[in-house]
């Protein structure tokens, strides 16, 4: 018996990771896909009338087998994966995304959901289950069910071929990110790192049986050695390396993935009837058009281009004065950000990660979630899980219920990929009179500890910690009727409200007394830091702005237009660069090749969300500081309105039962310093 295809008799109903072997992914997915189809067709062979429960009610609760089976695998392929894995992968996404459109496109169904949409006027809905019919009739009529049997197969065709182009994207960026290394033997070349990360790189060298020390493309390497080393070469050396991937005519050569990846798109976008693939997308979100984003997008640039110039002019006077930098270049600018930074506000990383230690920080955050939410976060040691390093938690609530299961990740490993996310093992929702409690991950690529040094975090890391533990409690909180509408199922560009606002509270000296204590002393951070860390909050902002709207324009640009004149990505950056290129061009490099957010994320067209939800979280916590950081009523009100209701309604409703208004984009805009 495949352990992954029955409920799991764990405490409570946690993935029994140790005894799921990679054999089983496969056979399980497709028993999975077998019995969702079994529900989905005793749906559709009904002989009663369509209703709202013999139908799209039915329908969200099929296929519970297949999605825990899946959430396991894909997460794992993220955080602890092996070529095994990606060759398995390789085979599970086209028959996922086959069964997906086996559904999408399956006419018999559609016409049950379509007769209990045509009669939504005459029944009697909840909100919940009025979205959850909308989404339900979208979720065909978006994905071609309205269309002929031969424009059906062509996007059968498109959407196989498209799970197969991001799972290929995002595995030769691991290759290429994994196959980098820069083997330094002379100490000279270290010099201006801190000893952090010369301890880190010295282990690194060491587990290989090397002398010397070795540095990677990956984050907690990569980053601290572009922001301190002196040797200008040598960061170079990394920054192209960095830039590269994906671009270097390989066998791990992205090039021709990113172009197949935008007409894919579009030509689909075509056959729905939208005019680009970011129409199409963008029905679905709160800006609703791409006019709207390149004009939200535009606004803001107009005001952060004139702050980004200054900032430029500054930081290469800066680099000249010191150095005698003619030119700056890509690799120069965290190295003299960072230098000027700390002439400034004299206040490095450095002084500040004694304070920042990971366990501690950790504490903090669930102690800030205890303030405003009630929450207990209890380490347990009778969870399984998928590695070591993981922590498992137990998370209740006031009158001592679970609320969730948390699981924690925080170091990098070969099979992790970078950067940081959230994620769940199981939704939460409401069945049968149970409420289903939600199983929440939190991945990231921390410092690890070293033989004399426990974990200690850049403010960098510390902000990271908490977006991440923000969108944790997005999934934690969640109390809704329907899984589809759980947790973070919500408009793309509403969910990185709740990780966003969660940052606000690090800057807080309210906040940081509850965690930012000397790691060896436990002495409080100095006041004078927290003054620090505030004003230099701002420090660069405009440059920061407009290196975000670039990402994003980038992102309308392949996804707002018919892409299928484009044959040369770098010619296609440079041009969409060109309203925010401050740095001389560097010929090796290309982002799109690297942009996983966009070609292996979900974030197509949706890249504009960072900077739309900072506008909704500056305005959010602007409230909070009115009434005070810990305040319960506003904690309250947005965890009532905002952090437990997940999809169940338009994001906009929302936000203004939170805040009582429409979110105003001068809180962003002041926080900034751009106004």
């Amino acid at each position: 018996m495949n352990i992954l295809t029955k409920y799991f008799s764990t405490k409570h109903n946690t993935a029994p990771f140790s005894q799921i072997k990679n054999e089983d992914f496969l056979p399980a997915i497709q028993q999975g896909i077998t019995l969702a189809k079994a529900e989905i067709d005793s749906i559709v062979n009904n002989p009663d009338a369509p209703t709202f429960e013999n139908t799209i009610e039915a329908m969200d609760y099929t296929g519970e087998i297949l999605d825990r089976a899946s959430s396991v695998f894909f997460n794992l392929n993220s955080a602890e994966t092996n070529d095994e894995m990606q060759k398995i992968a390789q085979e599970i996404s086209p028959l996922l995304s086959e069964f997906g459109n086996d559904i999408r496109l399956n006419p018999e169904l559609f016409a049950r959901v379509k007769a209990v949409y045509n009669s939504r006027k005459s029944i009697q809905l909840t909100a919940e289950q009025s979205t959850l019919l909308d989404k339900k009739y979208k979720s065909f009529s978006r994905n071609g069910a309205n269309l002929p049997e031969d424009k059906k197969n062509e996007l059968r065709i498109i959407d196989k071929e498209l799970s197969k182009l991001s799972l290929q994207f995002g595995e030769n960026i691991l290759a290429e990110t994994n196959a980098f290394e820069m083997h330094l033997t002379d100490e000279k070349d270290l010099a201006g790192l801190p000893e952090g990360t010369i301890e880190a790189a010295r282990s690194l060298a060491k587990a290989q049986d090397k002398e010397g020390w070795i540095f990677t493309l990956d984050h907690p390497s990569y980053v601290p050695f572009m922001t301190y080393a002196d040797n200008r070469e040598l960061r170079k050396k990394l920054a192209i390396a960095f830039g590269s991937r994906g671009f270097q005519n390989n066998e791990f050569d992205n090039q021709a993935i990113v172009l197949k990846i935008t007409k894919l798109r579009f030509e689909r976008a075509q056959l729905l009837g939208y005019a680009t693939h970011a129409h199409f997308v963008l029905e679905e979100r709160m800006a609703q058009s791409p006019e709207k984003v390149l004009s939200f997008s535009n606004d803001l640039l107009a005001k952060a281009k004139p702050a980004a110039l200054k900032e430029f002019e500054e930081l290469s006077a800066f680099a000249k004065e010191i150095d005698g930098i003619e030119q700056l270049e890509k690799w120069d600018g965290s190295y003299y950000s960072e230098k000027l930074k700390q002439k400034l506000f004299n206040l490095d990383d450095e002084k500040l990660k004694p304070y920042f230690q990971l366990e501690k920080v950790l504490k903090g955050a669930f102690t800030i979630a205890d303030k405003l939410y009630g929450l207990t976060f209890t380490e347990v040691f009778d969870i399984d899980k998928y590695h070591p390093e993981v922590i498992t938690y137990e998370v209740t609530d006031k009158k001592k219920d679970l609320v969730a299961v948390f699981y924690a990740d925080f170091f990098p490993r070969k099979g992790k990929r970078n950067g940081a996310w959230m994620t769940s093992f199981k939704s939460q929702y409401l069945k049968d009179g149970v409420n289903e409690r939600p199983h929440i991950s939190n991945v990231c690529n921390f410092t690890k500890p070293t033989e004399t040094k426990p974990s200690l975090l850049t403010f960098n890391e510390v902000t990271t910690l908490f977006h991440e533990f923000g969108h944790g409690l997005h999934g934690m909180l969640a109390n809704t009727t329907y899984p589809s509408l759980s947790g973070t199922s919500v408009y793309w560009d509403f969910v990185e409200l709740p990780s966003q606002v969660m940052e606000n509270w690090c800057y807080e000296p309210e906040a940081l007394a509850l965690f930012a204590t000397h790691y060896e002393t436990g002495e409080v951070i100095p006041q004078d830091f927290v003054n620090k860390i505030k004003e230099s909050a701002s420090f660069q902002e405009g440059l920061a702005t407009m290196r975000q709207l670039s990402f994003g324009l980038l992102d309308m640009g392949w996804h707002g237009q018919d892409p299928s004149n484009i044959t040369d990505i770098k010619t296609f950056e440079t041009e969409q660069f060109s309203a925010t290129q401050l740095y001389p061009e560097v010929a090796e490099n290309a982002m799109s090749t690297a942009f996983s957010h966009i070609f292996q994320g979900g974030y197509s067209s949706g890249y504009y969300s960072y900077k739309w939800a900072e506008v909704l979280d500056a305005d959010a916590f602007e409230y909070f500081k009115e009434k005070g950081i810990f305040n319960k009523e506003v904690a309250t009100k947005f965890k009532e309105n905002v952090l437990s209701k997940g999809g169940t309604e338009p994001p906009m409703e929302l936000y203004k039962r939170f805040r009582g208004q429409e979110p105003k984009p001068d809180a962003l805009l002041k926080r900034a310093g751009l106004i």
